[in-house]
């Protein structure tokens, strides 16, 4: 029997505040920020009735210990969802909140799902990056993978070689702006609509309150950034003022059919165009964004001069460096993360493709004018992720313009 795909819309994301490896949320457990996450979403929807969730899908990059055992459904269950709400866990090391809600959407178009929640969880400072792992030695001895795809910073400096014109005064620059415009977005009360507090608890210090996001450091300079150390290459242009750090944090993001979101009374905050993964050289991992961008506007019949809006996650300075300098926008460019990004909020692995998501609907909340937006990020052993959104705001608009001169021809 023929099936017709359905629009699959982005309904609403939340996020905890991210917190720095080893602090903030040192005692706290992985699962409880990604239940916090899901009991918010819930929360500022109540017109959605628990038992109409039909997956739970969350992603995390080292699933051992308290980010394991099928996390999707243990989840579900300790955020007080039914029963019969089934979940899963998923893995694509940073995309994976992005693999998560791709992955679910696509259960939606299909009409498998009518409503799922998506999003990830990383506790870097309890479970760093490869613990528990044991690679296949095959993959190094036969040359399949260059041993620098392993070390994410030497990726980076690899990019660098690759793009000799991103100077470090450059990547410098862009990692100021960054922490800058993070303080201005908090400042104007933007980023903390979608954030969820979390109550913290110390051995030593007693209860705490996590409100905003560690790792920002807004009296950055770039007097500051050119003393750091490059500790990847010796002279070299990546440092730990121009790369995000180590994080922990947790996401979740609500997403539906379009006929069922109006069925249920949900808002409709972007809608889903296209989305791409594609591989690259592993050693050179931070160039993914640019043929998974370039894939992505294919499959969607448009251009990269289409889109008005953007989230490019800033795992490194130079990967996003990388990405404007290939599509030709400046460095500077006021579409591009205008809250602000990784280098100053944290990037919590698997987590962050869902707070590019919340940022890019709160991009098409203030810019009515605009009509599509894309979320991009690298993926760890050589991988890019992109996802093209429609702005609902813009199709709202165009009919009132249409109603406006329709009304005036009668007139």
């Amino acid at each position: 029997m023929p099936r017709q795909l359905r629009e699959v819309v982005f309904v609403d994301g939340v996020r905890t505040p991210f917190g720095k490896a080893k602090g903030q949320y040192a005692e706290t457990r992985a699962d409880d920020l990604v239940i916090k996450c899901i009991r918010d979403l819930m929360r500022r929807n109540p017109s959605l009735p628990p038992e109409r969730v039909d997956e739970v899908a969350i992603a995390a990059t080292t699933q051992i210990g308290d980010q394991g055992l099928t996390i999707g459904r243990t989840a579900a269950l300790l955020a007080g969802l039914p029963q019969s709400v089934p979940g899963f866990a998923i893995d694509r090391m940073c995309a994976g909140a992005m693999t998560a809600v791709t992955t679910t959407a696509s259960g939606i178009a299909f009409g498998a799902y009518d409503v799922a929640i998506a999003g990830g969880v990383e506790h870097m400072g309890r479970h760093p990056m490869g613990e528990g792992v044991d690679p296949n030695p095959r993959i190094l001895s036969e040359r399949i993978v260059n041993p620098d795809a392993l070390v994410m910073g030497k990726t980076a400096e690899n990019l660098h070689d690759r793009y000799p014109s991103i100077t470090k005064e450059r990547v410098d620059t862009y990692a100021v702006r960054s922490q800058q415009k993070t303080k201005a977005a908090y400042d104007a009360g933007t980023l903390q609509r979608d954030l969820v507090p979390v109550a913290t608890r110390s051995a030593e210090a007693g209860w705490g309150l996590a409100t905003s996001d560690e790792p920002m450091r807004p009296e950055t300079t770039m007097e500051t950034l050119a003393s750091l150390k490059t500790p990847f290459r010796s002279h070299g242009k990546v440092t730990a003022g121009n790369a995000a750090g180590i994080n922990d944090g947790a996401t979740a993001a609500l997403l539906a059919d379009e006929e069922t979101a109006r069925e249920l009374g949900l808002p409709v905050r972007m809608r889903l165009v296209s989305f791409s993964f594609v591989g690259v050289e592993p050693e050179v991992m931070g160039a993914g964004p640019i043929p998974a961008t370039e894939k992505a506007l294919s499959q969607a019949g448009l251009t990269i001069d289409d889109i008005q809006a953007f989230e490019v996650n800033e795992a490194f300075a130079v990967q996003v460096l990388a990405f404007l300098e290939h599509f030709g926008i400046a460095d500077d460019d006021t579409r591009v993360n205008p809250y602000g990004g990784a280098i100053a909020m944290g990037h919590p692995l698997a987590s962050s493709g869902v707070r590019l998501m919340t940022q890019l609907a709160r991009q098409f909340e203030e810019r009515p004018e605009v009509r599509y937006g894309l979320t991009t990020m690298c993926i760890g052993i050589g991988m890019g992720g992109t996802v093209i959104w429609e702005n609902p705001h813009w199709t709202l608009r165009q009919a009132q313009d249409g109603a406006d001169t329709t009304e005036g021809d009668t007139k």
